[in-house]
């Protein structure tokens, strides 16, 4: 490394510090900042009244959910001026993935997030470097896509977060330092069709296989369909590679043409070697197989996405897996200052330049308290509150986090779940968390076979008297080629330990007096949840955020589940209970 490089790096290791060690002035600073560019605008002057202080802002401006705001977002998507909610003129909106709670939400931009985006991509990848050495001298194999661009009545482009960045002079302008290289040229990112990316992204990688470092995606869900892609189109691939030539159904002219520049000539070699790997029976292991230097993966896999961590660990040999910020359309919040650690231990630290962060804490009773970011308490929940830079005041975010640690004088906050509950049938209530937890003690069952399991959701069956909850199970066979081949009792003790690792007050209601009846797993046919998702795109998901929904609510998805159901298994077991908890 250069000594520029070094004195670079030192610079920015120094501006970490002080935004960790400075968090109630930068904090303050912000709020200031925001107030002084909205005070004006239609919605916060009904409050602030043109003023811009802090005490006011605590006073009067109400915590809002997105059903509270979209009025105004609307009008300015429709054609209205930008100060209905913004100081800065709005330059874009930002499409959520829609199926956390069902339907797609905007938001407004300006160019103070993909500001944002940039500091997270480049102290992310500094905060690893920390602790993974030799990352300058290769590439990561990221799969990074943009989707197509809608216009709204306005003039102005809407789209995920993802693809404004890219799309942005932000990422094209970008200095050489900021990141590491990657293997795919950015016409594959450019590329809308999102099935002629991913081959390309893992064409480019196998291509240049010695130099990748890291392998990853926004999220493990992507990375988990590349590797479903390659199981599919290995052979394919390495007819490109042996004869030097793309297929011809990459027909994007832009990455078609910097593909085939990075394809070169042909390489029977090559060839010869990824044939002799995707041949095997077995695909454990397949990432470091085929990328020998890889020293880890990155992609998001807290929350809802911890269900695809054991799946990704069978292909990756359980290389380090890091998840390595909290971001949202609404703002960025942190990194993982801790990078290296288990998937089930990631915490976030907020940094105070980002966005003003104010937290409302979880079961307070009737009683609403809510506190600033320096003023959180370790081992509390809290839902956050965000103020930003482009139109969202003490928006609600629907999180629940918990408070871990602190790193310097900024809080760490671990991702719990979601706020909404996912299921109930009596008074019990099961959150996404508890189902997460109670699932992955039950793929433990499934090592006693040949059975991994790919995606599941939920349903809360009230047809039924009782009403019952079914969970709908996409499995696998570990070894290539191998038929699923389903054994009744393991199925049934699946069902079993999943009521088992449930609250106490669902276990209670379904042992006692037939308010619950027994959970039902209900298994599917393979790409049932391929399925499920190009159904959510087709209703305006975003492919490259898309996240399979922890219980459906849609009762054209559930249609889509139940035509693929081929096997059904109930528990037939008594449940403990205690009723003095």
């Amino acid at each position: 490394m250069s000594l520029c490089s070094d004195l670079t790096e030192k610079l920015d290791e120094e501006i970490l510090e002080d935004l960790t060690s400075n968090v109630k002035q930068i904090q303050d600073n912000v709020l200031e900042e925001i107030l002084t560019l909205n005070a004006n605008t239609e919605y916060l002057r009904r409050f602030l009244h043109g003023s811009s202080s802090k005490e006011l802002f605590k006073k009067n401006v109400p915590v809002v959910t997105y059903e509270d705001v979209k009025p105004f977002i609307d009008r300015v998507t429709n054609g209205e001026p930008s100060d209905i909610i913004s100081g800065n003129p709005i330059t874009g909106f930002l499409l959520s993935s829609g199926t956390s709670g069902g339907k797609q939400k905007m938001f407004p931009r300006n160019n103070k997030y993909l500001e944002n985006i940039k500091f997270i991509f480049y102290y992310r990848s500094l905060v690893i470097s920390k602790h993974i050495d030799g990352l300058e001298h290769g590439k990561g194999m990221v799969f990074n896509f943009c989707t197509s661009e809608n216009t709204t009545p306005s003039g102005l482009p809407s789209s995920a977060a993802s693809t404004s960045f890219f799309k942005s002079d932000y990422f094209k302008n970008r200095p050489s330092y900021w990141h590491w290289s990657y293997t795919s040229p950015d016409e594959v990112i450019l590329c809308s069709d999102t099935k002629q990316t991913l081959y390309c992204h893992l064409l480019c990688g196998l291509v240049q296989r010695d130099d990748v470092v890291k392998v990853g995606a926004a999220f493990v869900t992507i990375l988990v369909r590349a590797i479903n892609l390659l199981e599919n189109s290995w052979k394919e691939i390495c007819t490109n590679i042996r004869f030097g030539h793309l297929s011809e159904w990459i027909t994007d002219i832009s990455c078609r043409d910097s593909v085939s520049k990075i394809l070169g000539e042909p390489n029977p070699e090559l060839a010869d070697l990824i044939e002799n790997e995707c041949n095997n029976k077995s695909w454990e292991g397949i990432v470091p197989r085929l990328w020998p230097k890889a020293k880890f993966i990155e992609c998001i896999a807290t929350g809802q996405m911890a269900q695809h961590i054991p799946t990704l660990e069978f292909y990756s040999n359980k290389l380090p897996l890091i998840s390595s910020s909290y971001v949202s359309s609404e703002t960025m919040f942190g990194i993982n200052m801790s990078p290296l650690c288990k998937p089930e231990n990631v915490s976030y630290t907020f940094l105070p330049n980002l966005s003003y962060f104010e937290f409302l804490l979880v079961d307070a009773g009737d009683k609403t308290e809510i506190v600033d970011l320096v003023d959180v308490k370790l081992g509390c929940y809290y839902e956050p509150l965000v103020t930003n830079h482009s139109g969202l005041h003490r928006y609600k975010m629907g999180d629940i986090l918990l408070v871990t640690g602190f790193y310097n004088n900024a809080p760490q906050f671990r991702f719990v779940r979601r706020g909404n509950l996912t299921l109930s049938i009596h008074l019990e209530i099961t959150t996404d968390e508890d189902l997460l937890n109670a699932v992955t003690d039950a793929k433990m069952v499934l090592e006693s076979s040949n059975l991994m399991l790919m995606d599941f959701t939920s349903y809360a069956d009230i047809s039924t008297t009782p009403g019952h909850y079914v969970l709908y199970w996409e499995l696998k066979a570990k070894y290539r080629n191998d038929i699923v081949e389903i054994d009744k009792n393991v199925l049934v003790e699946c069902c079993y330990v999943v009521e088992e690792s449930l609250n106490n007050s669902y276990r209670v209601y379904r042992s006692k007096g037939g308010l619950i009846g027994a959970l039902e797993i209900r298994l599917v046919q393979q790409g049932t949840f391929d399925a499920l998702m190009e159904f959510f795109i087709t209703q305006g998901a975003s492919s490259t955020q898309y996240k399979t929904p922890i219980c459906i609510k849609s009762t054209e998805a559930l249609v889509i589940l139940e035509e693929n159901v081929h096997a059904c298994f109930f528990t037939d077991k008594s449940l403990s209970f205690n009723f003095s908890s």
